[in-house]
């Protein structure tokens, strides 16, 4: 680099103080907000039941800022900023609707859990429950495997980004990024998520706004669409997109953008069907929301890759010929470029140290709250699905309670340690996130259809499965040495070998269990999973305060009635119960959620034709390339979705909360006074 910004810009201090300072005060303050939840509500973070599913009872704003923050990696701010810097206009949209329309289909799985598991942990205790103990082993693996290569490419990604901007050792920044995560789960347990992933959804949307509002509207170096525009026209003639019509980065007939999105869709599937963080949501949520909750996560999270990288990606493009671009006079080389580096690279171009600092920040909220969704996620299934179903059947809740906490501390090691092998051998955020799908795809459809479909068997569930992965092994390596003739770092994580691995698993494990299903077909009883974790006691389930215990859990022998917690009359409590009521009533009569169900049904069909076939398809075929107006309009479109996300995401949670703080108010200020008047007496 001979001239622009020396890179690291920002102090080996900065990094530390990220990574360990904001971890351990979002850990502080999770410890305050715990003391206030066991104080002013019903729910006991020292309950498993609460710990693990928060009690199945979050509303839809938390859960669609959960849903947002759980699939905001630090490949959706980073990547999807490489692939505009490398396909124009098309990355960030193929790369955002790829990946959103997944969570509109789990929207109907989420509608699926309510009606025919409603007191299940995870999904693979279904599995388990419907199949038996081979077919709970087989995806006990695809699941962990999943969560692995989540967790070790939020790190990877993370790690680079730290070290790019600070100079901090790669290997300290991937092991303490996790610490002050593991700390705040540990306090807080599901819950705890929700919250921090409120909060950090939040962080993130609004410096997303603030560098798309320096881009579009103010920065010296660029400052409106219009500039934006004339510098694309001129990179395209400079450095004509292979694949693209007339090399534009202006349009979506890009050949390549739509290959990334076919792979993107493919991994996405898996990387959302079968990652318990998303079951977990949707096990956590009130019955009468989940639906609701998934649609608007949804549509919330698209805005988060499109307006990022419509913003930084392309400005990464724009800004490469322009003496403040780190690695100016030179282009990006192919491992900067594959590390996702253009999105650091453009914000420090743009704004110097604070846009280094304000990156900084969204890439350590996106991989820490989402760490903390598969953290919790590993922990649900080595503790219910492992120690709870094959080590100690009868476990107390104060001992899941325990195997929790460990086995969380246990996967943030492992976490690390995984990327720190990936980082060792060479392989990069871009590999991984390309190859990731191929791996887990055979096991997307029999993971879904296990809740929704009867008849499929269960031998059509394992062989799809295992099927799929082989199929997918086997397309992926054959593509890569017959295209390239050897097999590399390089040639398997290229374009078309990663797109036959990823859909020769997944289809190949559709056809599979479809076929073994339709020549010996299942006809399964639902009463048969309704009846996971069913409680002996007709009454719902309550806490005892000393022990933590939870009476009527379906986790423990039937015990005695205790009695009614001291602060059982407050006005949140009181509220709290009347809720729960509700969710009981539901819970015994699952067909009250049909139209919910075909809500499920409709909006995932519509909006994934919208996003995948109505507006991109035609705009593919016609080779149409953006206009000046054209382009200012899609620019405006990303700004409005933005504001809709941090409406969703920011605002509806708290109007949701609004009863618990006005109750809360309330009791604070009666106990503040009745305090103040005994010390007068």
């Amino acid at each position: 680099m001979s001239s622009g910004h020396a890179l690291p810009i920002l102090p080996v201090g900065a990094g530390y103080g990220v990574v360990v300072g904001i971890g351990f005060f979002f850990a502080i303050v999770m410890a305050g907000l715990s003391y206030i939840q066991n104080k002013y509500t019903k729910y006991s973070t020292q309950a498993s039941e609460e710990f693990n599913t928060a009690s199945r009872s979050i509303k839809s704003g938390l859960i669609a800022a959960g849903i947002v923050s759980a699939w905001t990696w630090a490949a959706t701010l980073l990547q999807s900023s490489t692939v505009a810097y490398e396909y124009g206009i098309s990355g960030p949209f193929w790369y955002a609707a790829g990946a959103t329309v997944q969570i509109f289909m789990f929207a109907v799985l989420a509608c699926k859990v309510k009606q025919n598991a409603p007191r299940c942990h995870t999904f693979l205790e279904i599995i388990q429950k419907r199949y038996g103990t081979a077919t709970h082993i087989v995806f006990i693996f695809f699941a962990l495997l999943t969560n692995v290569l989540v967790a070790s490419q939020l790190l990877l990604g993370g790690s680079a980004v730290v070290t790019a901007l600070t100079g901090m050792n790669v290997y300290a920044a991937v092991f303490l990024i996790p610490l002050g995560v593991c700390v705040y789960v540990v306090l807080g347990g599901l819950r705890a998520t929700f919250l921090c992933d409120y909060t950090h959804t939040f962080i993130v949307m609004i410096i997303i706004l603030y560098f798309m509002f320096s881009v579009y509207t103010s920065n010296a170096l660029i400052g409106s669409p219009s500039a934006m525009f004339d510098l694309l026209k001129k990179a395209s003639i400079a450095r004509p997109v292979k694949g693209n019509q007339d090399g534009s980065y202006l349009t979506l007939k890009s050949n390549y953008g739509l290959i990334f999105g076919v792979i993107q869709l493919c991994s996405g599937m898996g990387t959302v069907f079968l990652d318990q963080g998303y079951w977990q949501r949707a096990i956590a949520s009130r019955p009468t929301t989940a639906v609701r909750a998934y649609v608007m996560g949804g549509m919330a999270w698209f805005a988060i890759p499109f307006g990022f990288a419509t913003t930084l990606g392309l400005a990464a493009v724009a800004l490469t010929d322009n003496p403040a671009y780190p690695t100016y006079p030179d282009n990006m080389t192919a491992s900067q470029i594959s590390s996702g580096l253009s999105a650091p690279f453009a914000a420090v171009a743009l704004l110097g140290k604070p846009g280094a600092i304000a990156l900084l920040l969204t890439l350590f909220m996106a991989v820490t709250s989402s760490s903390s969704s598969e953290l919790i996620a590993v922990s649900s299934i080595l503790t219910f699905d492992v120690y709870k179903i094959y080590i100690k059947p009868h476990a107390t809740p104060q001992e899941l309670i325990r195997v929790s906490h460990i086995m969380i501390c246990v996967f943030g090691l492992v976490m690390a340690g995984f990327a720190c092998i990936w980082n060792a051998i060479g392989i990069d955020l871009g590999w991984l996130f390309l190859v990731m799908g191929l791996l887990i795809g055979g096991a997307v459809f029999p993971a879904a259809f296990a809740v929704t479909w009867r008849q499929q068997s269960k031998w059509g569930a394992m062989v799809g499965a295992i099927g799929g992965l082989a199929a997918g092994l086997i397309a992926w390596l054959t593509m890569a040495q017959s295209q390239f003739g050897e097999l590399t770092v390089a040639s398997t994580g290229s374009n078309y070998p990663t797109l036959a691995g990823n859909m020769a698993g997944v289809f190949t494990g559709l056809i599979l269990t479809v076929v073994i299903t339709y020549i010996k077909p299942d006809n399964f009883d639902w009463e048969i999973t309704r009846s996971i974790n069913l409680p002996e006691l007709s009454a719902p389930p309550s806490v005892n305060e000393e022990s933590g215990a939870e009476i009527g859990s379906g986790e423990e022998k039937k015990v005695p009635s205790e009695p009614a917690p001291s602060h059982s009359t407050l006005p949140t409590v009181v509220h709290e119960d009347l809720e729960e009521l509700e969710d009981a009533a539901i819970m015994e009569d699952p067909t009250r959620l049909k139209g919910a169900l075909r809500f499920a049904y409709i909006s995932s069909t519509v909006l994934t034709l919208i996003m995948l076939i109505i507006v991109p398809v035609p705009m593919f075929l016609s080779h149409y390339i953006f206009s000046l107006t054209f382009f200012k309009t899609w620019v405006g479109i990303s700004f409005v979705w933005v504001f809709f996300a941090l409406f969703s995401c920011a605002i509806l949670p708290i109007y949701e909360a609004a009863g618990f703080f006005r109750d809360f108010w309330k009791e604070t200020t009666e106990g503040f006074r009745a305090s103040k008047s005994a010390k007068a007496k």
